[in-house]
């Protein structure tokens, strides 16, 4: 059994095309191909409130790639989730329309959808009952916070802060000031919170800590990866410390937000369980399709 996963983001496309393995209600499953388009979606959606004519031909076209590829390897279910940029764009209902007739369902979703589909993921069944966790989502467009305490979700809440947005300098101090405000108000009570962080840059920022898989991630460690990569202008964090071009100026905005969430909320360290939307997916297909 095979399903796919596609995530339209405010900076890159993805596809995840996995294996479903287990029985009953015991289910996982197993990468088999991740395909990732840096079609940076949101330099037109946050400026000018419209995916331009020449990047709307490029996702249509990635569209009709990832339909095919989804045949060629018999995927048997599949869901298209757009999130922040497309939410913002006047003409994303149309580009949806037009990529329908390619044989590709788009969902537009809202941030609070975004942050259950995150959480979705295999992470869920992994937090211990009696602690507490910030689950933190930082994409192109937007984050997306969600708070967890004895097992339940507390409270959630989807920001217009991204990397995309803080580069094109759409950003705004009041988001910053109510996510600031969010994450103090909704943490203060705790003694303790545990960050459990999703999406490119954070994997990436524990990839450069040297930190093992699922080991958590400190403020300190963190903030000195950031020091270190502020250090280095642009052109030299793609030529000496090999980032992608996508990736290495996202990553300097990323960085700030995750470290203003961990500060204002006290938070000590993140877990990064290395992975994001298009995992959630395929667990949310999983629970459609499979369990009972």
């Amino acid at each position: 059994m095979r399903y796919a996963a596609i995530d339209i983001g405010s900076n890159a496309v993805r596809l995840l095309i996995a294996d479903i393995i287990g029985q009953k209600d015991q289910y996982n499953f197993k990468k088999t191909t991740l395909l990732r388009v840096p079609l940076r979606l949101g330099d037109d959606a946050f400026i000018h409130q419209e995916i331009s004519p020449r990047k709307a031909e490029s996702l249509v076209k990635t569209m009709k790639a990832f339909r095919e590829l989804m045949d060629v390897y018999n995927v048997e279910d599949y869901i298209a989730c757009a999130t922040s940029a497309m939410r913002d764009a006047r003409n994303g209902a149309d580009i949806v329309a037009e990529v329908k007739k390619n044989g590709i369902n788009i969902d537009i979703i809202e941030g609070a959808k975004e942050a259950e589909i995150i959480y979705n993921s295999h992470w869920d069944n992994k937090m211990e009952k009696d602690k507490v966790y910030l689950y933190i989502d930082v994409g192109g467009g937007s984050t997306e916070l969600s708070l967890f305490a004895n097992g339940i979700l507390v409270n959630s809440r989807s920001f217009n802060l991204g990397t995309i947005r803080i580069l094109d300098n759409q950003d705004k101090a009041e988001t910053w000031d109510e996510l600031k405000e969010w994450v103090r108000s909704n943490t203060h009570m705790y003694k303790q919170v545990i960050g459990i962080g999703t999406g490119g840059n954070i994997n990436k920022l524990a990839r450069l800590s040297n930190e093992k898989l699922d080991k958590p991630l400190s403020y300190a460690k963190l903030k000195a990866v950031y020091d270190h990569l502020s250090s280095f202008s642009l052109k030299e964090r793609i030529m000496l410390l090999g980032l992608n071009e996508d990736r290495a100026d996202v990553i300097i905005p990323a960085s700030e937000i995750f470290l203003t969430i961990m500060k204002h909320g006290r938070l000590k360290q993140i877990i990064v369980p290395r992975v994001g939307l298009v995992d959630g997916v395929i667990r949310t297909l999983i629970n459609r399709n499979l369990v009972k």
